[in-house]
């Protein structure tokens, strides 16, 4: 046999199959009956909107979960992993968007858990920091392995996620929105590695929201749908995007953006000279009533650190905030609240919400204070009531009021704080990625409520790394580059290569 025969056989060969899995929890099928298998050396897409199942699928092949029927082969073999070292061990690794590090630990301690090397029961830290600089040096990362993680970057923890992956030789490798947190050449780092595990016969699952990575890395795709494969697409050159988002979200989604122009009113907030942490020269702009001021640039540009600076999440070292043409000053993010200006930060379940709380409890988390009785005495009636109201509304999938948030899809999260702030008298909206970890289905529903707060009257500030998002949904863009404003496009002269030109490092 060739080698141009074999590879071909090896790419046709499915190391991974799943058949017929099925698993329930109390009142919920989070997966009925789903067969997909995997290819040594493909990438296989994995895409649906937020409670899909795809995230059910992962906690399955990592023995988190047990199905309740269906079996899962790898290479032809049939196994039933009933707890993670299991998965381990058959050569299963799954890289989170919550990365599983230790942070106060060393990288050579991260990479070598569960495996450290040994002497006659002793440490052996020679050894140790051998083998972490040889991992590292395939992964093309230059890091000292004595540096504690919590010192890195998100993209060299996920490095080192996947080199405690490679150094326990798992064959299938599943990728869950890898690329949420990453700039552009962190990015473009990963896909290199990706398509190294590709050529060494690895199978890879990449489960995505973002259609330009499986246009960029892919090799098939299947769309989830309601705990359901709906279809396998197995060529990625020619995929109908139409197509692709129709099988998703179960409808036909001609412009998931859905732009809406309106008439913007009179200027609402105004920066001033603002100077603060993360921000190289003051900055200064205006927003007006009825208007989506987009912030577009790469990361670590200063676009979340002016956020905070406006809500007084960080205090400016000069300058100054005005709101409806008063002069503003916020001391915590408390006055902000209460003067009109809400935050919905990037990191929804660090900064946007107590994950063990109820859907509830983090709806009435700022209102509640406006229907207290005594000043203290909460008003269960009439927060039941207010969060009912907006489970409607905005239409929350939740079982009800009492889940806790943090089992919810990151849209409904989105959905919650939102409501949060609905529920109090805000005219400035401050949104830092608001469709980050979003599927496309539910994206198109926070877009629709953004232009619902601009046809309101309110302002929207719109932070967004996502080009096509931020050129599709603001009025103007507002770009930064190293802590500085360097540009400000109205929506009909906005275009990708401008737009980057402008953000990109001189």
């Amino acid at each position: 046999m060739t080698f141009a025969s074999a590879a071909v056989q090896l790419a046709r060969h499915a190391y991974l199959e799943l058949d017929g899995i099925t698993v329930s929890f109390p009142g919920v099928r989070a997966l009925n009956g789903v067969s997909l298998q995997v290819r040594a050396g493909e990438v296989h897409g994995l895409m649906g909107e937020n409670g899909a199942g795809k995230s059910t699928l992962l906690k399955v092949l990592s023995g988190v979960n047990q199905p309740q029927a269906g079996t899962l082969s790898l290479n032809g073999v049939t196994h039933r992993f009933t707890h993670t070292r299991a998965a381990i061990d058959a050569g299963i690794a799954i890289i989170y968007q919550e990365l599983h590090l230790v942070p106060e630990l060393t990288v050579a301690d991260n990479l070598m858990l569960g495996q450290l090397p040994n002497r006659f029961g002793v440490l052996d830290k020679r050894a140790l920091i051998k083998r972490a600089v040889d991992e590292l040096k395939r992964l093309g990362e230059h890091i000292d392995p004595r540096t504690p993680v919590k010192h890195l970057s998100i993209g060299q923890r996920q490095m080192i996620e996947i080199g405690k992956a490679l150094m326990r030789d798992a064959r299938v490798i599943a990728f869950d929105e890898p690329t949420s947190s990453l700039s552009a050449r962190e990015t473009e780092h990963l896909f290199r590695i990706i398509n190294a595990l590709r050529a060494d016969g690895r199978a890879i699952i990449y489960v995505t929201h973002r259609m330009e990575e499986v246009d960029a890395l892919c090799d098939r795709v299947t769309v989830f749908r309601d705990g359901k494969r709906i279809e396998t697409f197995e060529s990625v050159a020619n995929l109908d995007r139409h197509q692709l988002i129709a099988a998703m979200v179960g409808r036909p989604i001609a412009d998931v953006y859905g732009y809406r122009p309106r008439v913007a009113g009179n200027v609402l907030l105004e920066a001033k000279e603002l100077m603060g942490p993360g921000l190289a020269e003051p900055a200064s702009f205006t927003t007006r009533r009825g208007e989506i001021v987009g912030f577009f640039g790469l990361v670590g540009a200063g676009r979340s650190e002016l956020m905070k600076l406006i809500y007084g999440a960080t205090r400016a070292s000069a300058g100054h905030v005005e709101l409806g043409g008063k002069r503003v000053n916020f001391s915590s993010p408390r006055d902000a609240v209460r003067a009109g200006i809400a935050l919905c930060p990037e990191d929804r379940k660090q900064e946007g919400i107590v994950a063990i709380a109820s859907v509830a409890d983090n709806l009435n988390l700022s209102a509640r204070r406006h229907f207290s009785r005594a000043g203290f005495l909460l008003d269960a009636k009439r927060e039941r009531a207010l969060t009912q109201d907006y489970i409607r509304k905005l239409a929350i999938k939740t079982r009800n009021s009492d889940t806790a948030i943090g089992t919810l899809s990151g849209g409904n999260q989105q959905k919650v704080i939102l409501s949060r702030w609905l529920a109090e008298r805000i005219e400035v909206f401050l949104m830092d990625e608001p469709t980050r970890g979003i599927d496309v289905g539910a994206r198109a529903e926070i877009y629709h409520l953004l232009y619902e707060l601009a046809e309101a009257g309110r302002s929207v500030l719109m932070v967004s790394s996502d080009l096509a998002e931020v050129i599709g949904v603001a009025d103007r863009i507002i770009v930064m580059r190293e802590g500085r404003i360097v540009g400000n496009v109205p929506k009909a002269e906005a275009t990708p290569d401008e737009l980057i030109k402008m953000a990109l490092p001189r």
